[in-house]
Parts: structure tokens; C-alpha cells; sequence
């Protein structure tokens, strides 16, 4: 029998990234679904705290370009008697973005300490065209002395107060690798807010176990 006499942590750090190159099957979930005005082709992401997307106006997506903002992090401590107990635990966020970035002053997450805010937008001179929103995670979370937790234990629910578009931003658990979680048409930008969850599905060696993923925004 394995023992252990400290409890463990899981963290993970969220991390937005953007792609553009000039040349999925989604469960019913809540989010913003809201309209950008056209103009010069520009993809707009953010995961947890980040730049405001527009200036002098919501929707048109003229803020500064290539603004970052922090990587947050998301994490929970499981005690000892809880150990491997199958229940599903809540993790907190350190994020502090409640506000949404569209620039209507909208209070999206209403409590970032257990949210991340997702976003994301695609602006062209038409409104044909899609961008994909995707996340990437390693197979591992891992300790300081290479134990691991399967990525496919950590979980997310979406919610987005006031709204009831469903199926743009999804429901889900990371798979270990690459997935699709929306196709964003042009001229549009979703917004909503994820929970993460660890799953707790087996005692592991005590110690505190790190992981990244990153989020990218993409277009042909």
C-alpha cells in the first residue's frame, strides 16, 4: 500500500498564444458570442488577465498589437484524507481579470479566484473565414522527483453570467496533446469562463506537480 503523510499540489500554468499565417465535435456549453467590426485582419486571445482588446469603442479590436499579458496559474492542494478519493476537487486561480477585454465593461467573471477568462476573436475586412481556437498539454503533470498525473485528470466547466448562446467555447478535460475546442467565424468574438477540476482518481506520491498548456489562436 502506498503512503503518504503530506498532502499534494497540482499546478497549472495558462498560457495564450497566437498564430496567423497570411496566405470538432463541441458539447453544449454558455458563452459570450459577440460582434467585431471589420477592419484590417487581426486574432485576438486571451487566457486569464490580459489586454484590453479595443479602444474608442467595443468590438473594433484596435488595441495595441502584440500586448502579452501574464501566464496564470490554476492549482489545489489535496489533503491527506482526501487522497485518491475520486471527488472531483476545485482549483483556484490566481487570475484577477473579471472585466471582459471586448471593452463593453461586461463583469464576465464574477469570481476570477476560482475562473479563467477565455476569449477569443477574429477580425477581417469579410466576414468569411474561420479562426481555431485550440490547447496543447503535455501527456504529465510532474514533482520534483518525476512522478506524474496523467494531464487527462485535470477538467474545466464554462459558464458566462447573462448569456445563453450555447456550444461556442466548450466543456472539457485536456486530452495529453493538441485539441480543438472552438472555430471562430469572422468578425466575431467569444468569451466565457472556465473552472478548472482535478479529478483525484488515485493516490499519488506526495509533492507538488507542474504543468503548462497553451492556448493558440489560428487563421489561414
Amino acid at each position: 500500500m502506498q503512503r503518504t503523510n503530506r498532502p499534494l499540489t497540482v499546478r497549472l500554468a495558462m498560457q495564450a498564444g497566437l498564430v496567423l499565417l497570411f496566405l470538432s465535435e463541441m458539447a453544449a456549453a454558455h458563452a459570450w458570442s459577440l460582434t467585431v467590426a471589420a477592419g484590417a485582419r487581426r486574432l485576438f486571445l486571451h487566457v486569464g488577465n490580459g489586454a484590453l482588446s479595443s479602444t474608442g469603442g467595443n468590438g473594433l479590436f484596435n488595441g495595441t498589437a502584440g500586448a502579452s499579458g501574464a501566464v496564470n496559474l490554476v492549482q489545489v492542494t489535496v489533503p491527506v484524507a482526501q487522497l485518491g478519493n475520486g471527488t472531483d476537487l476545485a482549483m483556484t486561480s490566481n487570475s484577477t481579470q473579471s472585466t471582459s477585454l471586448y471593452g463593453d465593461g461586461n463583469n464576465t467573471c464574477p469570481t476570477p479566484a476560482s475562473q479563467v477568462m477565455v476569449g477569443a476573436g477574429y477580425r477581417r475586412n469579410t466576414a468569411s473565414g474561420n479562426a481555431t481556437l485550440s490547447v496543447s498539454s503535455p501527456a504529465n503533470l510532474t514533482n520534483a522527483s518525476g512522478d506524474t498525473i496523467p494531464f487527462t485528470e485535470i477538467s474545466w466547466t464554462v459558464s458566462a453570467p447573462g448569456s445563453a448562446v450555447p456550444g461556442v467555447i466548450p466543456a472539457g478535460s485536456f486530452n495529453g496533446g493538441l485539441q480543438t475546442l472552438a472555430t471562430v467565424p469572422g468578425n466575431t468574438y467569444y468569451e466565457n469562463c472556465h473552472t478548472f477540476n482535478y479529478g483525484n482518481n488515485a493516490v499519488r506520491a506526495a509533492g507538488t506537480y507542474d504543468g503548462r498548456v497553451t492556448y493558440t489562436l489560428s487563421a489561414p
